[in-house]
């Protein structure tokens, strides 16, 4: 029932985005060419007589729009799909097809097309895509959360994984599940997790589902069960039932595994890292070279300044070495201008510097608070001991106690270290949660893009240079 009424309802989406693109090119030609208030209430043919040389036109480019907004995702069902993710891929799709428009234009030759109608068009189109969007996720969302239109489901053997898609469905009531019951032959048959409870031993699963009309079946099963999983996959596809396997080590896997066809034989990547593609990996590079000469040219009047304040404000070299591991586990020497008087070995190995720490100098305490002690990796960069965004780098004795202590830590050495990162933009510097920073370190590396970088650089500028943890 629910997979007829997804059908359905994706078809009349489709209809219903065909009219609105229509109607929002109508609408931008009117506003264009100056047609009276009346013509937007009470169309005339008078009216739009000129617009139906553009008939043309639409007659491609609505079936354009319709097909990059499948292309896009936009026609998914959109229980669980996040709003952010559907309203990015409908200004993807929406950009796109202004692209197409422009070019076809030019390639079909067609003249007397102004420019500031497309731009009205794009623009009323996107207001009104975006619109009719929030809409229709809000009236769903609504009849969901008051029962209607649930989509039933059981579950498959009890796991970690079992309960992590429990407590995500028990939390987002406006997706529209009905969890019945589990099927479990190591549970007794009062067991309950958040009063979802234990209704039958897997042998009785088939009998259950021919008795039923259950519109999804998820499976998740603990690891020292798979044994089971394909008697159970087979009882399920006899019975018709659409079916879900959440893995129990669903927590070693990114959410977007990348899978690769060995010869018929499906392969999961553990961890997908896109900056050890070739591509990504000469983008990266040359990015981090022309950014770091750029800063060195216009911050070295900065860097000089700074060079004087620190060689006056105590005894000591003005650059500071310091070993930390780098990309492959790798140790390099990263620069800093000294913030701390000279000290010991010993004394300068023991711990992060912390809140009004005795070592640091007058001026040590403004360029580290505003982030100008940094300012020397710019050559690490140059270098390729670092690049410009990326995970910080450690000491190598906190590393080697951090990779026993948190789970995934040893992630973040398969790219470079950065001088600024995502953890650090999202308030994670100096003495703040190991296991946050590293959340979202493996966040960028399982996630970089160019433009992803772009967006840390700026947000680097706006909210990172001076931190409240800088110290």
């Amino acid at each position: 029932m629910i997979k007829e009424n997804q059908k359905y309802f994706n078809r009349l989406h489709v209809i219903i985005d065909a009219v609105i693109i229509y109607c929002s090119f109508c609408l931008s030609y009117a506003i264009r060419f100056k047609l009276p208030f009346s013509a937007y209430i009470f169309p005339r043919i008078g009216y739009y007589r000129e617009l139906w040389q553009y008939q043309n036109i639409l007659l491609v480019l609505v079936p354009v729009y319709l097909i990059l907004y499948a292309r896009f995702n936009l026609y998914k069902p959109k229980r669980y799909q996040n709003n952010t993710v559907e309203y990015k891929n409908l200004i993807k799709a929406n950009s796109c097809a202004i692209i197409f428009f422009l070019g076809y234009i030019v390639f079909m030759k067609i003249e007397h097309v102004p420019r500031s109608l497309i731009i009205l068009f794009y623009v009323i189109s996107m207001i009104a895509t975006l619109t009719e969007r929030f809409i229709i996720k809000t009236i769903l969302q609504r009849t969901r959360r008051s029962g209607h239109n649930l989509k039933h489901i059981i579950i498959i053997g009890f796991s970690a994984a079992a309960e992590a898609y429990i407590d995500r469905i028990k939390a987002n009531p406006q997706w529209g599940y009905m969890i019945h019951g589990i099927f479990d032959d190591n549970l007794s048959l009062d067991f309950q997790y958040k009063n979802i409870y234990c209704i039958g031993r897997i042998r009785q699963l088939e009998k259950y589902l021919q008795k039923t009309s259950m519109d999804e079946v998820a499976i998740t099963l603990s690891l020292r069960e798979y044994n089971k999983l394909e008697s159970i996959v087979n009882m399920c596809e006899k019975s018709g039932v659409h079916t879900k396997f959440i893995p129990d080590y669903y927590k070693f896997i990114p959410t977007n595994p990348v899978t690769e066809d060995l010869n018929g034989l499906p392969v999961i990547n553990i961890r997908n890292v896109p900056l050890t593609n070739t591509i990504n990996k000469f983008i990266k590079r040359a990015m981090d070279l022309v950014g770091s000469i750029v800063c060195i040219i216009l911050f070295s009047p900065v860097m000089l300044v700074v060079a004087i304040l620190v060689k006056r404000s105590s005894p000591g070299p003005i650059i500071f070495c310091q070993e930390r591991v780098g990309l492959h586990n790798k140790p390099f020497k990263m620069y800093k201008f000294r913030s701390m008087g000279v000290q010991p070995p010993s004394k300068e190995e023991k711990a992060w510097t912390t809140h009004n720490d005795p070592r640091v100098t007058p001026v040590g305490k403004i360029i580290r608070k505003t982030s100008l002690d940094e300012l020397p990796q710019l050559f690490n960069v140059l270098k390729g001991d670092m690049s410009l965004i990326g995970p910080r780098p450690e000491r190598p004795l906190f590393v080697e106690k951090f990779k026993e202590e948190i789970p995934r830590y040893m992630i973040k050495h398969q790219v470079r270290p950065g001088m600024t990162g995502w953890a650090q933009v999202c308030g994670f510097r100096g003495d703040t949660s190991i296991e946050g920073r590293i959340e979202h370190d493996i966040f960028y590396i399982e996630n970089w893009t160019l433009s992803f970088d772009i967006k840390i650089l700026f947000l680097t500028v706006f909210k990172g240079f001076v931190n409240k943890n800088a110290y």
